[in-house]
């Protein structure tokens, strides 16, 4: 009998790869870009983080998480990109 490997929890990512919590963004990052603001929903979508671990880990206000939830649901990755949010917004 092979002995048990310790399986590592993972979700898919915005691109498609695993995105474990090694891989998300480091907790003091100070430049959102699109791709770290999707890892860290995708991550809170998938159980990898909870919404309250999520908020505390990047100094994040629930409505600020939930509104970078919003704009995917509604406009995909791109609704994410801080120079298109006043044609998001609506």
């Amino acid at each position: 009998m092979q002995p048990r490997l310790k399986k590592e929890n993972y979700v898919i990512g915005p691109d498609g790869s695993p995105l474990t919590l090694a891989d998300l963004p480091r907790p003091d990052t100070q430049r959102w870009v699109v791709r770290r603001k999707a890892e860290v929903v995708a991550a809170v979508r998938g159980g990898l983080l909870s919404l309250e671990d999520a908020c505390a880990r990047y100094s994040l206000t629930v409505e600020e998480f939930l509104g970078w939830q919003r704009s995917i649901d509604r406009h995909g990755l791109a609704g994410l990109r801080t120079t298109r949010l006043q044609q998001y917004r609506a």
